[in-house]
């Protein structure tokens, strides 16, 4: 399940009020959601949840769920 929190880091950087996102929600359903939007969802993400990605994590990524998983890893490994 995509916390309420990750969904609206999203929606804030794609400038959208609302927007369905599942776990297998892929960026190329999401409007506005392309490579430069894609980093900054990423920075965005790192910063809200205190967390740093790695390259590797971040290219392994293939759906929202898949970033939903990694920021709950760091969160705990972290936090």
């Amino acid at each position: 399940m995509i916390s309420d929190e990750l969904k609206g880091v999203i929606l804030t950087v794609l400038q959208l009020d609302e927007w369905e996102i599942g776990e297998e929600t892929v960026t190329a359903q999401i409007p506005g959601w392309d490579s430069l939007t894609h980093v900054k969802v990423i920075v965005a993400v790192e910063k809200h949840f205190h967390v740093r990605f790695k390259t590797t994590e971040i290219v392994r990524l293939k759906n929202v769920g898949d970033l939903q998983r990694l920021v709950d890893v760091k969160s705990q490994i972290h936090g």
